[in-house]
């Protein structure tokens, strides 16, 4: 139905409003009786080999939605019915912000591929919050991607992203720092050593500070030289953080074969980043000697493409980009095969 009806008709329109209009028809769909049933049997897939015991926490199964699809936390209770094993939202910053000027989400189908320079728009912490006070479903780990402003200087993240983690701390089940946004001028700076181990050191002593202290991750972009993935494998295992998320959206567009030149800015996701981004995964692996716990994600849209990271050193997956092209049985696809192959 997704491929011959729904895609169609979504493609007719600007990608942004189709992502919202996609929700909003999950949404209403799941309040006919009987309909969350049926999804259930549609995309659950429950089976004792997919299950993952990682970070204190029991995924249900390893593929999850990665960052971006929901950023303000206003679906995550509909996505859960997707058979997601968790759903990682944000990027979230500590005030409201409105993004970059639209259009900004272009879709790419000759090359299977997204780009987007979204910019971080978010309604602010506060707002998701309630959202997730008012959650429905507490059974689906939750994952905080948390963020800086774009008007605060690099010299005062820290204060962002620790204002983040306090506000959420009580309501996710794992962090997730993102300094590797193209969208958001001169956040990737904050991938370098020092101003790096500042930020993670400053919020690890935090979250050691609670009673319960909680995963924090670092998403990494694919674009860093291997001396920059050196630092991060020295930086993850001195500040002790529970682990990496590989990877971002690229800026690289050598491979693409649409031409994007009236497009402009932004990060390229999807198809073309499946081979960089499983590359990353397995140089941190292999210069960590396993001791790294990896979230693999990019250019996911066949269960072949998750397990080639697993295989390269990642502990679990996400998808988001795939499954616009794929739709949402994707995930269903992935975790039969990883059943089949008894992974």
């Amino acid at each position: 139905m997704y491929k011959y009806l729904l895609k169609p008709l979504m493609f007719l329109l600007d990608a942004e409003r189709a992502h919202h209009l996609t929700i909003l028809l999950l949404k209403l769909l799941l309040f006919i009786p009987g309909t969350k049933w049926v999804f259930k049997k549609l995309y659950a897939t429950n089976h004792p080999s997919l299950h993952r015991h990682i970070w204190g926490l029991d995924f249900p199964n390893p593929v999850g939605l990665a960052a971006g699809f929901d950023k303000d936390g206003t679906c995550f209770d509909a996505m859960a019915h997707l058979g997601f094993g968790f759903i990682e939202i944000g990027t979230v910053t500590p005030k409201p912000q409105a993004g970059n000027d639209t259009p900004r989400l272009f879709r790419l189908p000759q090359d299977g591929a997204l780009i987007n320079r979204m910019g971080f728009n978010n309604d602010g912490v506060e707002a998701l919050v309630k959202r997730l006070q008012n959650r429905k479903n507490t059974g689906i780990i939750i994952g905080g991607n948390i963020g800086k402003n774009k008007t605060t200087p690099n010299e005062h993240a820290v204060d962002d992203y620790l204002i983040c983690f306090e506000a959420l701390y009580p309501y996710v089940d794992y962090f997730v720092v993102n300094v590797s946004s193209p969208n958001t001028p001169g956040l990737r700076e904050l991938q370098e050593k020092e101003p790096l181990t500042k930020l993670l050191t400053s919020l690890m002593a935090t979250n050691n500070a609670k009673s319960s202290p909680k995963p924090i991750l670092l998403k990494i972009a694919p674009d860093l030289t291997l001396g920059q993935l050196d630092d991060i494998v020295d930086i993850v295992l001195t500040t002790q953080i529970a682990g990496v998320i590989a990877t971002n959206t690229t800026i690289d567009r050598s491979e693409l074969r649409t031409d994007t030149s009236s497009i402009g800015m932004g990060g390229l996701s999807g198809r073309p980043l499946q081979n960089k981004s499983t590359e990353v995964i397995r140089y941190l692996n292999k210069k960590s000697n396993g001791t790294i716990k990896i979230i693999g994600v990019g250019g996911i849209e066949c269960p072949e493409d998750a397990i080639e990271k697993l295989e390269a050193g990642a502990c679990l997956v996400q998808v988001y980009s795939g499954m616009v092209y794929t739709g949402p049985g994707l995930v269903k696809s992935i975790n039969k095969a990883l059943i089949n192959k008894a992974y």
